[in-house]
């Protein structure tokens, strides 16, 4: 019914994602950078903005109203400019630097660092009126605009409660001097313009998780969709199945053909099984031909009984042989005289003469 109706079901793989991204396609929130670099601005005039309101009004009483008036010279001119430049370049750079680096890092933080050259290319779908027009009154424009008369109605209560709070203060202004007037204006301004800020960022942080929540719901796939990922990424899932069938079958037969050669089957007595052969014209000492554990040691076992390959119990040297023994190598010193004490007993079972062992096994 998924696949029918093209119901997105399945999440993105990382491929469909590294290609979004690679378009310009990520989640990200045009309110959060703004509302951080506000936040940030009316932090610092908030907190540290003092020193300038200390450092500036001297400098414009005396440029204003002092030397710089009766300055004729060239060189009082130039010197009253230079001493203009710096304090304003003292009071204004760094606020200026903190609001650049803080609105990179609030892009970076959110998409980290891209390049889509791509956006650089001319789209005229772009300036298609009626594109324009349906983007215009789509259901996201629609939410945007609703969104935006929320933030309005969060900013209006904020300022108004935060002007009702300080109602008293406002009615002993008229007791006060004018330098007492314009400090108190000026850090109230600055005050209700940091709570707004801070109720902005909130809701600029909800807009961002919205955003990716969007975004991701944007970029599942269908089942028809997964398919074709799945067959360009790692082809076919059906020829994929029959090589995977291929290959067990193929070892499978691997298994009988070593098991059906070997001298003895070694087993723990069920969980694991170790088929071993010695040649005495051809090896220098037993080879382990096949081994196995659980399903594939049934298997071994089975193929064993089949064509009465003798099935002898050591769990010990089972154990060790498995372990430390890879399919075609030969038997370790250490496990040397407990396999040719199995072999001389399948030997004996079987009324044949046991080869001579090399002298090593000693």
């Amino acid at each position: 019914m998924a696949d029918q109706f093209g119901e997105k079901i399945h999440d993105a793989t990382e491929h469909r994602l590294s290609e979004a991204r690679k378009k310009g396609n990520v989640a990200k929130s045009q309110d959060l950078g703004s509302a951080l670099l506000l936040v940030i601005a009316t932090s610092i005039l908030l907190f540290a903005g003092e020193y300038a309101f200390n450092e500036l009004p001297p400098y414009f009483v005396e440029h204003l109203g002092g030397d710089a008036w009766v300055a004729t010279t060239k060189d009082d001119v130039l010197n009253h400019w230079a001493r203009m430049q710096w304090v304003l370049a003292w009071t204004t750079i760094p606020l200026f630097t903190l609001l650049v680096v803080a609105a990179i890092i609030s892009q970076v933080a959110q998409t980290g660092p891209m390049f889509v050259p791509d956006k650089l290319n001319p789209d005229l779908e772009r300036i298609n009126p009626l594109k324009g027009l349906g983007r215009l009154f789509s259901t996201q424009s629609l939410a945007r605009v609703g969104f935006g008369v929320f933030k309005i109605l969060v900013v209006v209560v904020v300022a108004g409660v935060s002007l009702w709070s300080q109602a008293e203060d406002f009615l002993g202004m008229v007791s006060w001097s004018v330098g007492q007037i314009t400090a108190f204006t000026l850090q109230t301004v600055l005050w209700i313009s940091f709570q707004v800020a801070i109720a902005l960022l909130i809701l600029a942080l909800l807009d961002y998780a919205y955003q990716i929540w969007s975004w991701s719901e944007g970029l599942k796939m269908t089942e028809q969709e997964f398919r074709e990922e799945m067959k360009q990424l790692v082809g076919d899932p059906q020829i994929l199945r029959r090589r995977k069938q291929v290959q067990m079958q193929m070892a499978r037969s691997r298994v009988a053909s070593a098991v059906t050669n070997a001298d003895a089957v070694i087993t723990n007595p069920t969980e694991l099984a170790v088929a071993i052969k010695y040649d005495p014209t051809k090896m220098q000492a037993p080879v382990v031909i096949a081994k196995g554990a659980g399903t594939m040691a049934q298997r071994i076992r089975r193929i064993a009984l089949e064509h009465h390959i003798p099935i002898i119990e050591r769990k010990e040297l089972a154990q060790a042989l498995y372990r430390d023994v890879d399919i075609n190598q030969e038997v370790p010193m250490d496990q040397y005289n407990a396999v040719a004490e199995v072999l001389r007993y399948v030997y004996q079972l079987q009324g044949k003469t046991l080869p001579s062992l090399p002298q090593k096994a000693a």
